[in-house]
């Protein structure tokens, strides 16, 4: 299997719309994560949700598709359903991974996995890029303390994942299947657990990641606590094998929380959205106290009109400016980061787009 970055991005394969966007045109996103609802069947210990509460609307089917539409229109390439809320709770969901393909989309979803129905698997993973299981244990009991679920979750989540590997095997499908560990310093003793479930499972990737944190610190993470699991973490990617992956974002999980630039770059480029249908630049700018950086809703408005809006790029703008810090001013370690680090150092002349970035990566789309 060719390795996936999952510690990185892929801004080099998107030349054109760095260079439009550093001439100060108006760019489409490459790339949109976002939910089709806030509801969720979990309560994962280290959610981030719980502080993106916002106005909710109805995500009905004509106005996803709508969405899948215009975002097609206007040059997205690629829309992930991974955001605040567990969109497997949607009726629409299948649906909407058809929909988005059939515009020419690039599609994935990334999921708890439980209500993800397995009589549906056929149908919507030819269409998928990835499909991501987020699931922070390797074991049952484990599993049920820190995703704040009964423990036979635990058992319909692996058979899901079991009947995904076996149908990408059956069709030689393109799809890639992965885990998501969403780590805490106290869930050091699922480290190896998860990596050897995976390799078992026979999925394409494990990647074990940091937990973001607001500005405030409301979740309490213990970014110091990462540095004395760095023998365990290096351990859980010797269990990668030819065929599967296992990889830490180092450069987030021990970064201790900060960050190196100050403005915000990345959301003209890489956007998210509630699932309430918010559109904001980020997932830290959910919770309605930020409503001074909230665009608009597509239940109310199309995303392309609202992309096309004075408002869409005021708001682009004011993160972009002096009049905002990204250091003090929103949550830790966010979906942008890596974006961020790029064209902060881009736009200071500190980085360079490379002319021969080589052959595009896996998932080039979602950057």
């Amino acid at each position: 299997m060719e390795k996936l970055i999952l510690d990185g991005h892929k801004l080099q394969w998107h030349q054109d719309r760095i260079k439009a966007w550093l001439a100060g045109e108006r760019v489409a996103p490459i790339t949109i994560d976002c939910a089709l609802t806030r509801a969720c069947t979990y309560k994962c210990v280290y959610c981030y949700g719980q502080l993106q509460d916002n106005d909710v609307k109805r995500m009905t089917k004509d106005v996803i598709f709508r969405f899948l539409d215009d975002a097609a229109e206007i040059g997205v390439k690629a829309i992930s359903f991974v955001s605040d809320g567990e969109s497997t709770c949607s009726p629409h969901l299948n649906d909407a991974i058809l929909r988005g393909k059939s515009n020419g989309l690039d599609m994935a979803l990334g999921t708890n996995g439980y209500l993800l129905r397995d009589d549906r698997l056929e149908d919507i993973l030819p269409a998928l890029t990835y499909l991501r299981f987020n699931i922070s244990a390797g074991e049952r009991n484990r599993y049920a303390e820190i995703h704040g679920c009964p423990p036979d979750y635990y058992d319909k989540v692996i058979e899901t994942i079991r009947k995904s590997v076996a149908i990408k095997k059956r069709h030689s499908l393109s799809v890639t299947l992965g885990l998501q560990m969403v780590l805490l310093p106290e869930f050091a003793d699922q480290i190896i657990p998860l990596a050897k479930l995976g390799r078992e499972l026979g999925v394409d990737y494990l990647v074990i990641k940091h937990c973001s944190d607001d500005e405030h610190g409301s979740l309490g993470v213990n970014y110091a606590g990462y540095h004395d699991m760095v023998e365990l973490l290096k351990e859980s990617e010797t269990y990668s094998t030819d065929s599967y992956q296992v990889s830490v974002k180092w450069s987030k999980v021990l970064s201790d929380g900060k960050r190196c630039y100050s403005r915000c770059y990345g959301p003209p480029l890489i956007m998210q959205f509630s699932g309430s249908g918010l559109v904001a630049p980020c997932g830290m700018l959910f919770n309605r106290k930020y409503e001074k950086y909230h665009i608009g809703n597509i239940a109310e408005t199309s995303f392309k009109e609202l992309w096309k809006s004075d408002r869409y790029w005021e708001v682009i703008n004011l993160i972009a400016s002096e009049k905002f810090d990204a250091r003090t001013m929103c949550g830790s370690l966010c979906l942008q980061h890596k974006v961020n680090e790029f064209l902060w150092g881009l736009k200071r002349c500190e980085t360079t787009l490379n002319n021969q970035p080589g052959a595009a990566p896996m998932h080039v789309n979602f950057i």
